[in-house]
Formats: structure tokens, C-alpha cells, sequence
């Protein structure tokens, strides 16, 4: 019997909610795929948004992941599940995949490690965001305001951000203490330090890392970081969507590309098709 086709879980990049994506559901559906756009805490049109008393963190975003895939899993257990990350949501994606029972598959859009030494002049403009203005306002504020880059954004997981910016490093949570209360109503209940993702396994699902020609947020160097540090290398393929392949009418920035996703989805169903998993994972297996 043939597989079912898959359930692309859309985990948005930073500032962007969740309603910005319909023209990319639309786009697997029109493929006979299912796709679905995950909440983007603080950004929704009915939910809170940051501030000095409503405080997130990495680890609380790739929770809203592991319901989503938990969900999907209890819905159609047949069903593979990808997960499709943009930018911030890539590493949120990336997070899962190494802390939980794995999707079947992961795509990354404008997903990056932004290690500010791998931008041009030394990323002069991101060592100043990540080790001055962001710091500054959430600890003034309480909270990353607008107009700052992700603001208006918890200061939480902006600082996890920022760490990562400046050291390289991606920002995970400690597990929190056995008998720590879990977190609920989105607020975190973390000191706000972070360690590594944990490094003793790469991902080893299939991936599709898909880098934006012209990407200033996700250029070509911190892509390829994202890509070699975190997956194996048997199991990744990096497309870089060009400015000759940009259809009229599309475009292939770090944002509008999701606007007119034609050439995106096709290159993932293309990609499905010679990488696909014919098992879903049991429930109990744990990556890292």
C-alpha cells in the first residue's frame, strides 16, 4: 500500500504570524499535500503579546512543535510528518528534531546559524545587536520593543538570539529540575541561560536546506554552517534558489518568498519523492 501523502508542519520565522503563510499552504494543497501553519507565539491576532510579564524561550516554541507532531501522530499514524522551518523557525525545527521522536522529514528556508563571524565585515551590524541594543531593552523594558529586529519579542528567547549571534553557539534550554512546575499560558518559567543543542548525534532524517540567493538576514556562509553542524552529511541537500530561478511575479527574498511559494514546494516534492521515509517512527524514539 502506498504511503500517505505528508502533513507539512510550517514553523514561521521570527515577528511573522502564522496567517502570512496561507498562500504556502495553499500551495501543498494544490499537490494533493496537508499543510499547516503553526502559531507564532506573540504574533497571533488574538494572543498576548511580549512583555515584562509574558516571557518565552527556545525550548517553550519547540513544545508548540512536539504537540503539533504529537497531534499529527495521534491523527494518521501512517501519515509522515515534514516540517518546514523559515528562518528562526528552522532552528526551532532543527531543536526538535535532535530533543524528540523525530518528523520524517525537515526543510529549511532562510534557516541559518547567524554566527556574526560569518557575515561580511565581520557582522558588524549584528555583534552590535546581539551584544548591545538587545541586552539593553530587555533589560530596560523587560521585553524587546519595537522598532528592534524581532521586536515586539520576549526577552527570553531574544537573548538565547543574541547568544548565539555572538558565540555560534544554538541556544537550547536545560532541562529544567525534576518537580519544576512545566510552563503554561506561554509563559517561561526558565532563568533564561542556555546551552547547546545537544551535539552527541546529528539529524540524520532527510533535509532539504534551501538558501535565497541575495539572503542579507541568511546568507550563503551561516546556511552552510546550519547545514554541515547539524546534520549528517548523507541526509542533507542544500538548493539554492537563484535570482534566474525566480519566476514573474515571485520572489526569492528572505520573507517574500512565501508569497508566491510555487517553486518551493515543487522542489520539496521533488525532494520528498527521492528521500522519502517509508516508516514512521515509533512514538518512543528519541534523537540525541
Amino acid at each position: 500500500m502506498s504511503q500517505p501523502a505528508p502533513l507539512v508542519l510550517v514553523s514561521s520565522a521570527m515577528g511573522i504570524g502564522s496567517r502570512y503563510y496561507r498562500p504556502l499552504i495553499e500551495a501543498f494543497e494544490a499537490r494533493g499535500w496537508s499543510a499547516r501553519a503553526l502559531p507564532r507565539r506573540g504574533f497571533e491576532p488574538d494572543g498576548p503579546v511580549a512583555s515584562r510579564a509574558h516571557d518565552w524561550s527556545y525550548g517553550d516554541e519547540i513544545a508548540v512543535i512536539a504537540e503539533a507532531v504529537a497531534a499529527a501522530r495521534a491523527e494518521s499514524p501512517d501519515r509522515p510528518v515534514i516540517l518546514l522551518g523559515h528562518s528562526l523557525g528552522a532552528q526551532l525545527a532543527a531543536g526538535y528534531q535532535l530533543n524528540h521522536p523525530p518528523a520524517e522529514g525537515l526543510v529549511s528556508v532562510g534557516g541559518s546559524l547567524p554566527h556574526h563571524r560569518d557575515f561580511p565585515l565581520a557582522g558588524l551590524p549584528l555583534l552590535i545587536q546581539a551584544g548591545v541594543i538587545i541586552p539593553a531593552l530587555t533589560a530596560l523594558f523587560g521585553f524587546l520593543p519595537k522598532p528592534a529586529f524581532g521586536g515586539p519579542g520576549a526577552r527570553t528567547q531574544m537573548r538565547e538570539w543574541a547568544r548565539m549571534a555572538l558565540t555560534g553557539r544554538t541556544p537550547f534550554p536545560a532541562p529544567a529540575p525534576s518537580g519544576t512546575p512545566a510552563p503554561s499560558g506561554g509563559t517561561a518559567v526558565r532563568s533564561g541561560s542556555a546551552s547547546s543543542f545537544p551535539a552527541v548525534a546529528p539529524i540524520r532524517t532527510p533535509a532539504l536546506v534551501v538558501a535565497l540567493e541575495g539572503d542579507r538576514l541568511a546568507p550563503e556562509k551561516p546556511v552552510r554552517s546550519f547545514a554541515t553542524r547539524l546534520f549528517a552529511e548523507e541526509a542533507v541537500t542544500i538548493w539554492h534558489y537563484r535570482h534566474a530561478d525566480v519566476p514573474a511575479g515571485a520572489s526569492n527574498d528572505h520573507t517574500g518568498w512565501a508569497r508566491h511559494p510555487e517553486p518551493v514546494v515543487d522542489r520539496i516534492v521533488a525532494w520528498w519523492a527521492a528521500n522519502r521515509v517509508d516508516e514512521v517512527p515509533a512514538p518512543d524514539t528519541m534523537r540525541g
